[in-house]
């Protein structure tokens, strides 16, 4: 394999690698609706211009799911708000074709899916390009030695925070609350850069009745957390200042 590919994630020279997924061929070919590897990076600042074919110009809020699976919950948000821009990310092929099927059927045209790493956000958008941020349940890396791949750190907050509109708000939700505690520690290493709108260590403890709540009010995870009694903390975050 050539040395380009072997590049750090985050590094601005980092090529995806080939990929004899079968999947990636039929992401392929979803031309407009679906993108990956590189190509996700070649529109930075215009992704609004994706639709302008289709819906009004780019003074439409741009929301992005991070971590988007099958597109569960950015297909209802997307069919109830048809006048907002959608942007569903995963880093793997399967859902994010199963993720256009469920799109297609619903004729949606203010939503596309990215097949790319979270990691690369600064490199996908442009600066101050996106409104809401929503990133829910992602993996938790638990044992110390994983540690380090855990999508939100300082460094992390300081990119998502450059593709962030003044006043953009980024939605965390996440089952493990050590993995919550890290992330609140990794945002008051930025008192400048963030502030804390909303957070709350049990989101749905006053609800009377969190198990009939449907997608997208929770996700599947969230569903079956909730049916095991498990409390998810929730982390609303708004940006202070661009770094």
């Amino acid at each position: 394999m050539s040395s380009v590919y072997r590049f750090p994630l985050q590094h601005p020279q980092y090529l995806y690698p080939p990929s004899k997924n079968p999947y990636w061929s039929k992401i392929q070919a979803l031309k407009g609706l679906a993108f990956t590897d590189h190509e996700t990076e070649r529109s930075p600042g215009q992704w609004r211009s994706k639709w302008d074919n289709e819906l009004p110009p780019s003074s439409r809020e741009l929301h992005v799911e991070i971590g988007c699976n099958a597109g569960h919950v950015i297909v209802e948000w997307a069919k109830m708000h048809p006048s907002r821009s959608y942007i569903g990310i995963d880093w793997k092929f399967k859902p994010i074709f199963r993720a256009v099927e469920k799109s297609q059927k619903q004729n949606l045209k203010n939503l596309i899916f990215l097949r790319a790493h979270a990691q690369r956000l600064n490199y996908i958008f442009g600066p101050q390009e996106v409104d809401f941020l929503s990133l829910f349940f992602p993996d938790p890396w638990p044992r110390k030695s994983q540690w380090k791949n855990r999508l939100i750190n300082s460094e992390n907050l300081k990119q998502i925070a450059q593709v962030m509109k003044p006043s953009g708000i980024f939605h965390i939700k996440t089952d493990h609350p050590d993995y919550f505690e890290w992330i609140l520690n990794a945002v008051g290493e930025l008192p400048d850069t963030w502030k804390i709108l909303e957070m709350t260590r049990d989101l749905h403890q006053n609800h009377p009745s969190p198990q009939n709540l449907k997608i997208p009010e929770v996700t599947l995870f969230e569903k079956l957390f909730i049916q095991a009694q498990i409390p998810i903390q929730s982390l609303k975050l708004q940006i202070i200042h661009t770094p």
